[in-house]
């Protein structure tokens, strides 16, 4: 007869779907609100946990599978636009996690076992614990490594921005269909997520989020003094925005994986420019002058 511990039981279930959430969120370049991931594996494990407490059988039933797995993934991705796609990824990644538990299995191994669709293991809550953030880091370097993968083929690049004596650091993101560029000289605009690019401005001269969503009114208050003219509106169109405006201000130096690249015009978007925070700016493809 197998002894079943439910805080085990638990526990392994927790993670293991706080890791599948997790990998999934990366893959599709998703914010990675870490909370919401925790909240959707505590889903997954009170509902492995539930499965054998008297009279929950009916929970192992192929619909009650299906509404746990759209509540946790409600939890962890609610409200995003690529809720369809982090669902795929999700079973994707839950369908092969499975298959290698089975296939350690038919090797002989006895640590983890899988049945009625959830984690089990015989294993000390230690060495569970353990072996969850040993899984926890491979995952972490595998993506780590895909990251560099990218930016060796040069979707990355390392961006600092020099505005006066002050001087912001960027991860950019190579972006061939972004096609905004300065119309006094025509040369690709560097857009940054705004809140990272304070580091260029003194605090009398600092724009704030306001500023940001309202550009004209920004304009008119930081564009006072000494950096008169250092700031401008840049019309923009993309996906939904006919007619937008962002502001501006122009950099005394852009410099491009360590090269100078000479002024540039630098954007500033209230928004983050990547849902996944692997970088922080975007700009075209820029010519070697």
């Amino acid at each position: 007869m197998t002894v079943i511990y439910i805080d085990t039981l638990f526990l392994l279930n927790a993670l293991v779907d706080y890791l599948l959430l997790l990998g999934a969120a990366r893959l599709a370049g998703e914010p990675l609100r870490r909370w919401r991931f925790a909240l959707g594996g505590a889903l997954g494990g009170i509902y492995a946990a539930a499965i054998f407490l008297p009279g929950c059988a009916f929970l192992a039933h192929p619909l009650c599978r299906l509404a746990s797995a759209a509540l946790m993934l409600l939890a962890a991705y609610g409200g995003s636009r690529r809720l369809f796609r982090q669902g795929i990824l999700f079973i994707a990644l839950t369908c092969a996690f499975g298959g290698g538990v089975v296939a350690i299995g038919l090797l002989g191994g006895t640590g983890l076992t899988l049945g009625n669709g959830v984690f089990y293991s015989a294993l000390d809550l230690k060495v569970v614990l353990l072996s969850a953030a040993v899984c926890y880091g491979v995952l972490t370097l595998g993506f780590q490594r895909l990251a560099r993968h990218s930016a060796a083929g040069g979707e990355l690049v390392s961006v600092k921005v020099r505005v006066k004596e002050r001087s912001a650091r960027f991860t950019a993101l190579v972006d061939t269909g972004n096609t905004l560029t300065d119309p006094s000289t025509g040369r690709p605009v560097l857009v940054a997520e705004g809140e990272r690019a304070l580091l260029l401005f003194p605090d009398d001269h600092r724009p704030n989020e306001n500023d940001l969503r309202d550009p004209a009114s920004g304009l008119t208050r930081l564009g006072t003094g000494q950096w008169r003219g250092r700031f401008r509106l840049l019309p923009y169109r993309s996906v939904g925005v006919e007619r937008g405006l962002l502001l501006a201000v122009r950099a005394d130096e852009l410099e491009w994986n360590g090269q100078g690249r000479g002024p540039a015009l630098v954007a500033l978007s209230p928004t983050p420019v990547s849902d996944g925070g692997g970088y922080q700016a975007l700009v075209g493809p820029m010519d070697k002058r």
